[in-house]
């Protein structure tokens, strides 16, 4: 069987994935953030909406022990609501963009023919038919990093140039993903301190009143409401350090399991470049030459 023949027969396939479509911030009207990359405006409203909400719903429920944790207590605990809010809906768009990125990993760019052949002179087809399957290559990290080393192919006279190349996208791959998770990691930081310093103001204010516990100590009728406010900021100290800590625990179980899906895909995409790249590249440095194919 050709290579033209092949390809052919592959053509036959509608385009299957379109990153502006498919990507959950383009469907908001945001600019989509590359990869698994997450628009910070976008998470940064998703998550004032999610603490409106929250806040819209507890107000209500008087005499509650939700609500009695989280108005009235100070800033501290909106605060910590918050971020909380803001690390969910980057988890969740970076979960939404990783599923869309997954679905590259079973599209076909080669031909199933064992006996096809990648070389110099079919690169323009693989190229041709990743275009014909997604409408921007670029948006896509494994469609990317197959791209950048066969744009380069011409040039290369060994296949171990090109597995080069894949290994060095790889490694650039895997430091994008990573700067992706900064935003949260800081915020995973953040909480735990903002817990912390809920605790300090809580005691400051326990501390203070305890100032008119002893002097209120002789009369009866005053030292029950100095004794109220003694209990509410210790109230206000042992609550944000609860929230703070359950929060990050939270946090940091999604973020452990969502990354690891994500080094994952990073894996899977180094294995498909691999078998379906560099395992059919048989390159021959004068037949396949440029000089070679006009004599």
């Amino acid at each position: 069987m050709s290579d033209a023949r092949s390809f052919s027969q592959l053509q036959t396939e509608p385009k299957a994935l379109s990153w502006h479509r498919g990507d959950i911030e383009q469907q908001m009207f945001f600019n989509g953030g590359r990869f698994t990359q997450v628009n910070s405006l976008l998470s940064f409203l998703l998550a004032t909406v999610i603490t409106i909400s929250f806040y819209a719903a507890i107000v209500p429920l008087r005499d509650t022990w939700i609500r009695s944790k989280f108005v009235g207590q100070g800033v501290i605990p909106c605060a910590i609501v918050f971020f909380t809010a803001w690390c969910l809906a980057i988890l969740f768009l970076k979960w939404q963009k990783l599923r869309l990125q997954q679905r590259c990993l079973a599209l076909q760019i080669i031909p199933a023919d064992p006996d096809f052949v990648l070389s110099p002179r079919n690169v323009d087809d693989v190229l041709a038919r990743m275009q014909d399957l997604v409408d921007d290559p670029r948006q896509f990290l494994l469609f990317n990093r197959i791209s950048i080393a066969l744009s380069n192919l011409r040039n290369l006279g060994r296949v171990t140039d090109v597995d080069e190349i894949l290994r060095t996208q790889g490694d650039s791959d895997e430091s994008v993903s990573e700067s992706s998770w900064v935003l949260l990691a800081g915020f995973l930081w953040a909480i735990p301190i903002l817990g912390f310093i809920g605790t300090v103001l809580g005691l400051s204010i326990a501390i203070g009143e305890f100032g008119s516990v002893m002097s209120a100590s002789g009369q009866a009728d005053a030292l029950l409401p100095a004794l109220r406010k003694v209990t509410a900021g210790l109230g206000v100290a042992f609550d944000t350090t609860l929230e703070a800590l359950v929060a990050a625990l939270v946090i940091q179980l999604l973020i452990t399991f969502l990354r690891k899906a994500e080094q994952q895909f990073l894996d899977q995409c180094s294995e498909y470049c691999s078998r379906h790249i560099v395992n059919r590249l048989r390159i021959l440095p004068f037949q396949d030459s440029p000089e070679a194919a006009q004599q």
